[in-house]
């Protein structure tokens, strides 16, 4: 798949209700939009873009060296924030895939952001997700982590059967912990936002529920492991404490 027909797209709300501010916090010496705007364009599969309501996320992008755009402060999605981009960045839609890369994953593995990619090489597929397997005994009955379940198609793959909150599939085997990462061909995200919400993704606050409600298939990407996400103050530490575990990147040595 050429970089060409890749645009990775990173929407960032600044008015989170659980975490005012949430882009511009900061993390190890730097704004967490920053973070992840790295990781994304380090995995090299096409020019990074972070889709904003905000002027102050522009600005720290731009000082970083990536580039942003402006769009609507009324998106009830992330997911419509990454279709007015797209349209804004390549209005002819000669780019065939959009890459969403959700803004509150500060160590998230440029690797995952590629193997994305992987499950639309498979004409059949609409949507492209990613998930790993679960580990953690309390993380199996979290409410907060998502898990999908889906049948194997192949090595490291599942066709998405459903997502939920709850403990599931029950019996022996592995939970897969699914994670915000999305590759739509450009048509499929069309359809997606403008698809009402569904009764499943009501009930569960889970949106990808309403793209297989309406009949779209999406397959996953198992990667190694899924990244700190941050969505309340609590989640900051861990994420910081993750970064200064880590190596200095390469990528971020060489800007």
């Amino acid at each position: 798949m050429a970089a060409s027909d890749v645009l990775v797209i990173i929407p960032a709300r600044l008015a989170s209700t659980r975490l005012p501010g949430k882009p511009l916090v900061d993390i190890s010496g730097r704004p967490m939009i920053v973070h992840v705007w790295e990781r994304a364009r380090a995995a090299g599969i096409g020019p990074v873009v972070v889709a904003t309501d905000a002027a102050e996320v522009v600005s720290v992008v731009t000082a970083a060296g990536g580039r942003a755009v402006l769009t609507s402060d009324t998106h009830p999605s992330g997911s419509d924030r990454v279709q007015e981009a797209a349209d804004l960045v390549d209005p002819d839609g000669r780019i065939g895939i959009a890459v969403n890369v959700q803004g509150d994953m500060p160590t998230v593995d440029p690797a995952a952001i590629r193997a994305v990619l992987g499950p639309l090489a498979d004409p059949q597929v609409d949507i492209a997700t990613t998930a790993a397997e679960i580990f953690d005994p309390a993380t199996r009955t979290d409410p907060n982590s998502v898990k999908v379940v889906g049948s194997p198609v192949g090595p490291d793959r599942l066709r998405a059967l459903y997502f939920t909150r709850a403990t599931a599939p029950w019996g022996e085997g592995p939970l897969y912990h699914h994670f915000g990462l999305y590759a739509f061909r450009r048509p499929a995200l069309k359809r997606f936002v403008a698809l009402p919400p569904s009764t499943l993704e009501l009930r569960e606050k889970l949106e990808q529920l309403r793209a297989l409600e309406a009949g779209m298939r999406i397959d996953v990407a198992i990667v190694a492991r899924a990244p700190s996400e941050v969505n309340v103050p609590e989640d900051l530490e861990p994420a910081r404490a993750a970064l200064r575990a880590a190596q200095p990147p390469p990528w971020s040595m060489s800007r």
